[in-house]
């Protein structure tokens, strides 16, 4: 556990002004006092804790909790998890489907299966962290524990990261402004070089560069989801990413895939693209809205990939000469 070694509330404000964020979130207004947050939490009356469902103790723990998650978060840190594990529920018949998958930090999983299987329904089972309480009545742990309920819904504990293949910006910001309150979010000490970075893995993704001063609005599909994938391989700190078709979505979706596994997350990808279910390390097979199976991708479809990696990549070299108003050749 983190000691405060006995500085003020003053002093805390000043070296982490994020603290009073926990105590908003919790009912308590903090006073720059000359106490420390100890004796703020002691002096405050049973009465309002016992409103608020809340104990001292308890919330003295959570407040340390919550220092060292946000110092964690300042260095970049993930969360902890070195795997995650699906336990098996029910298909749309109440059939018992395959009963367990574990799946480890690195590790890209595909997901497939006809439209309508139910491979959305996993996603967002393992995005809820399911405890059986989902139509499926599957149930994920991390690390091999079923994770605490609070997890769910704290911000500080955001285990999952979404990509899907319709992404669309509201926001009046540029890339750069964008990216920017990202990374103040996250308390980066270098903002300005990981912006940079996050930038540059973007434009090697997208079929089509854009720079830091693009309006979020201006950008196509393909420049969205680059910008979306690099800043969750870069700058997000959700150790699990789960993806929803981007065969369409106009970047290097192989690329996408190694970057993400290459910075430790478990990646998920549902796709009816063969090039990208080859280039997972396994595939679960979803029918009826149940895991029917699960496939290891073996040596002799590695080699498949690659061919189809070729045949991919004329196709691509299509595609950019029909934006060019080119003729169709293969150089």
């Amino acid at each position: 556990m983190m000691k405060e070694n006995g500085l003020l509330i003053s002093e805390m404000l000043r070296e982490k002004p994020y603290v009073i964020d926990f105590f908003k979130f919790n009912g308590l207004k903090l006073v720059d006092e000359a106490i420390t947050i100890e004796t703020f939490i002691e002096r405050q009356p049973y009465s309002l804790f016992e409103d608020m469902g809340l104990d001292k103790k308890r919330l003295i723990r959570d407040y340390y909790a919550f220092i060292e998650r946000m110092e964690a978060i300042r260095c970049g840190a993930l969360l902890p998890v070195d795997s995650m594990t699906l336990l098996g529920g029910k298909d749309k018949d109440g059939l018992p489907e395959s009963g367990r998958l574990v799946m480890k930090k690195g590790e890209i999983i595909g997901i497939v299966g006809p439209t309508g299987s139910g491979k959305s329904r996993l996603l967002a089972d393992i995005e809820w962290l399911a405890r059986g309480d989902t139509p499926t009545g599957r149930r994920v742990l991390i690390n091999g524990e079923i994770p605490p309920e609070n997890w769910r819904t704290s911000s500080a504990h955001r285990l999952v990261a979404q990509i899907s293949q319709n992404m669309n910006f509201v926001m009046d910001l540029s890339v750069q402004e964008f990216l920017r309150l990202h990374a103040e979010s996250r308390l980066i000490d270098n903002p300005d070089e990981k912006i940079a970075a996050i930038l540059n893995e973007a434009n090697h993704l997208s079929g089509e560069a854009f720079d830091p001063s693009t309006p979020l609005t201006a950008l196509s599909g393909g420049q969205s989801r680059a910008l979306m994938i690099a800043d969750a391989a870069l700058l997000c700190i959700s150790p699990i990413v789960l993806i929803d078709e981007i065969e369409n979505a106009g970047i290097d979706k192989v690329k996408a895939l190694k970057l993400l596994a290459s910075r430790d997350k478990i990646v998920l990808i549902a796709t009816h693209d063969p090039l990208l279910a080859l280039n997972a390390d396994q595939r679960i097979v979803i029918k009826n809205g149940g895991i029917c199976k699960t496939i290891w991708t073996s040596s002799e479809e590695k080699g498949i990939c690659s061919e189809l990696k070729q045949l991919d990549d004329r196709l691509s070299q299509c595609r950019e000469q029909l934006r060019k108003g080119q003729k169709i050749t293969f150089n």
